[in-house]
């Protein structure tokens, strides 16, 4: 089990139900580019209902009679709910095969298809377009609408989800095990999900310990920093008074490590002080090391973009915002209700 993450704001009163239907949890994968239109790479836009992106590049591959290697995506989307998410296929010297063949069962609608010189990486779509259905909701109005504000101004925690770690941990637990035996030769995509649920622990842990003494959106010299709306990283070196200010104004975040092996960008001293915290999670920072991770960063604090949301008439919340590619709804969710969700747990997000 994942022991849960202490909280920005107060423990809520407030109760909901998250994806009681896949209808509930829409996501749009947004690019940022428009394929050239040319290229031995066929990108294509999809949308999937109760289907993980795994399972998704197998039919693609089976489909198509490539190998599953040459299929690129930008992120794993969930599996209970109703997804859009870019496919990149490397049809080198092979006929292009009728995509509608992906439809047969209800589960996939090809939304569109288009060319493109290079294979799609992992990570490089600008963001994700979230519209959550909170049903069953028991809270009052007056403070869901105040928490509703605060996160809409502030931000919250830049957790990793839940789903991160698999159902009710077990992800996580798999990946201890695997380190504990000498991280053995297993399949690709599961090593994988092994080393992304081990960097993910060490940081929510950093993470919560922010959180606890309160500087969780507040960088300090020393820290290493996010620009927002960049991939830019690199060590605060102002003046803390000019270092607020650009923190209240959402421009700075806090940036903690994706533990590995290179040069911190933050100060020595701030590096040691967060080996010292993820000593608690034993043998993984080393091990992780030791696997050749290269040390990376990731924002403390996530700030909706085009965050909106409604109270309808039946009881249930809707909720509409956008966040960068990487950061999960469920942090929104997290700091607004107490919540349960529908499928009971989704494991892995896919």
């Amino acid at each position: 089990m994942i022991t849960a993450w202490p909280r920005a704001l107060e423990q809520p009163s407030g109760y909901a139900v998250l994806r009681h239907s896949p209808e509930d949890f829409e996501v749009r994968e947004r690019l940022g580019f428009e394929p050239d239109g040319e290229g031995e790479h066929v990108f294509l836009r999809v949308q999937k209902r109760q289907l993980n992106t795994l399972d998704l590049v197998q039919r693609v591959a089976k489909l198509s009679g490539v190998s599953a290697r040459d299929i690129g995506y930008s992120g794993l989307k969930d599996r209970n709910a109703v997804t859009s998410q870019w496919l990149s296929v490397g049809l080198a010297g092979r006929q292009e095969p009728d995509w509608a063949e992906l439809e047969a069962d209800g589960k996939v609608t090809v939304l569109s298809s288009k060319r493109h010189r290079k294979k799609l990486k992992r990570g490089v779509h600008r963001a994700n377009e979230f519209s959550l259905r909170l049903v069953a909701v028991e809270a009052q109005q007056a403070e869901l609408q105040r928490r509703l504000e605060s996160i809409a101004s502030g931000g919250v925690p830049n957790y990793f989800g839940r789903q991160r770690f698999g159902r009710n941990g077990s992800t996580l637990a798999q990946a201890r095990q695997w380190l504990n035996e000498g991280g053995r030769r297993i399949a690709r995509n599961r090593r994988g999900l092994y080393f992304s649920a081990l960097r993910s622990v060490c940081f929510n842990t950093l993470l919560a310990q922010r959180v606890h003494d309160g500087s969780w959106w507040q960088p300090a010299p020393g820290d290493a920093v996010a620009l927002a709306g960049s991939r830019s990283i690199f060590q605060a070196d102002q003046d803390p008074g000019d270092l607020a200010a650009r923190a209240e104004a959402g421009d700075l975040h806090p940036a903690l490590p994706l533990w590995g092996t290179g040069q911190p960008v933050a100060s020595a001293a701030v590096h040691a002080e967060q080996a010292a915290i993820v000593a608690s999670e034993e043998g993984v920072p080393a091990f992780l090391e030791d696997q050749g991770l290269a040390l990376a960063y990731r924002a403390a604090r996530v700030i909706p973009d085009d965050f909106c949301w409604r109270f309808c008439d039946d009881g249930t919340l809707i909720l509409e915002f956008s966040l960068g590619a990487g950061s999960y709804a469920t942090a929104i969710v997290d700091e607004l209700v107490q919540y349960d969700e529908g499928d009971q747990g989704s494991g892995n997000k896919q």
